[in-house]
């Protein structure tokens, strides 16, 4: 990657940049919220948009010489729209964190009822964690999922919801590898007059291209992040009706966030172009078939797939019976490069920084062109690893396996 002005003027920085890419493309890239952007993504991620500030929204902007921002903001939203069948959408927010708290402040008052997904349980730590300032300003309970069966228990949900009354009911997940019915949601929400609210940022990429179900048609608001399976820069949006377009535009601006990134909304909009695009489906497809292939060797291998098994792009494994830890596993797979995420499991007795589980998924690597027999070999490298963990001979062979895979398929082709 050719950095020539970066290179003369700040030679630390241009080394970090080249030493990241070589890492990059020397490791098998399983944490599930990460993927690999086209070169045209980066391109728009670095262009002279980011010179520009653009208060407001198209049409209607606080600053002059916004002319040609507004066509790029209205063709990301146009794009969007189309991709979920959204009848709102903004793309300004900054990442999904702030999404997720504008829609609170957008649509609800302080001290209100959110009822969310357990963080253990593989919520996210938006959705009520104690620990979050978010915490603090409305009342969230938590619901899990059933031990047995790893789903949702939709009848406990509606248990909980006729008890406490919530102003939002709130489903979405950065570690839950199951299928989300949707519709008994809005059922229940409809039922004890709650809004409800989807945080698809791990799934928004897959729900494009059609293999998982689109909460955007039946929920009042989805959010979500314009990376991981949606393969866009690092950023957020929010998609809702349109009775509730005017307080959750207010709320991301000016009530939360000042500027928007334009550069980066440039590169939303050519990300949600290549997501309408029919390669994208085939892309889709192969990641949840790659997942399969993964979970079903590292089931052979006597590993414990949490939730019972995957629908969708990735997989929570507790490695407690293969006498490590999460966080052991994840040094251990790092040391041979094999990058995943130390996670808790459901219930977890141990902490949060050294708990029972890693996190691994299938989006990347899928975008480099791994398909079912090279994650079959992945979770066999998982396997030799783990297991390998006091013979140093057999892990430096693993990493030299590691290295022979990724070199079959090169990160940015068009840098050879």
């Amino acid at each position: 990657m050719e950095l020539k002005y970066l290179k003369n003027q700040d030679p630390k920085i241009e080394e970090a940049i080249q030493n990241e890419l070589t890492r990059q493309q020397n490791v098998i890239e399983l944490i599930p919220s990460e993927n690999f952007v086209t070169m045209p993504v980066l391109e728009a991620l670095g262009s002279v948009l980011t010179n520009k500030y653009s208060e407001g929204y198209p049409g209607n902007r606080y600053y002059g010489g916004t002319e040609n921002v507004d066509v790029v903001e209205q063709l990301a939203i146009d794009r969007a729209k189309e991709i979920f069948g959204a009848e709102h959408v903004n793309v300004q927010p900054l990442s999904g964190a702030p999404a997720n708290i504008a829609v609170y402040f957008g649509l609800l008052e302080p001290g209100d009822t959110i009822l969310g997904m357990d963080l253990s349980h593989g919520g996210h730590l938006t959705h009520g964690h104690p620990i979050t300032h978010m915490a603090k300003v409305f009342n969230f309970i938590r619901y899990k999922t059933d031990k047995e069966s790893g789903l949702i228990d939709y009848d406990n949900l509606r248990e909980m919801a006729l008890e406490h009354k919530p102003k939002l009911i709130l489903v979405g997940y950065s570690a839950y590898s199951r299928e989300i019915d949707y519709q008994k949601v809005q059922d229940i929400a409809t039922e004890v007059g709650a809004l409800t609210m989807s945080d698809m940022a791990h799934i928004a990429g897959l729900v494009a291209g059609g293999v998982m179900n689109n909460p955007v048609p039946i929920f009042d608001v989805v959010t979500t992040t314009t990376h991981k399976t949606l393969r866009g820069p690092r950023g957020g949006m929010i998609l809702c009706k349109e009775k509730h377009a005017k307080k959750i535009d207010k709320s991301v601006f000016p009530g939360f966030q000042g500027g928007p990134h334009e550069h980066n909304i440039a590169a939303k909009a050519v990300a949600f172009k290549e997501a309408l695009q029919p390669e994208f489906k085939v892309y889709a497809k192969q990641v949840v078939a790659n997942a399969k292939a993964l979970e079903n060797v590292l089931k052979e291998r006597g590993f414990k797939i949490c939730f019972n098994t995957t629908e969708n792009h990735l997989l929570l494994i507790d490695v407690t019976e293969k006498g490590v830890s999460g966080r052991e596993a994840q040094d251990l797979l790092d040391e041979v490069g094999i990058t995943c995420n130390k996670n808790m499991i459901p219930d977890d007795p141990r902490r949060p920084m050294d708990p029972s589980g890693i996190r691994v998924g299938t989006p990347a690597m899928t975008s480099r062109g791994f398909v079912e027999a090279d994650f079959t070999e992945v979770g066999e490298l998982i396997t030799r690893t783990i297991e390998g963990k006091d013979n140093p001979e057999e892990l430096a062979q693993v990493k030299q396996d590691v290295l022979n895979l990724t070199n079959k398929y090169p990160l940015y082709p068009e840098l050879s």
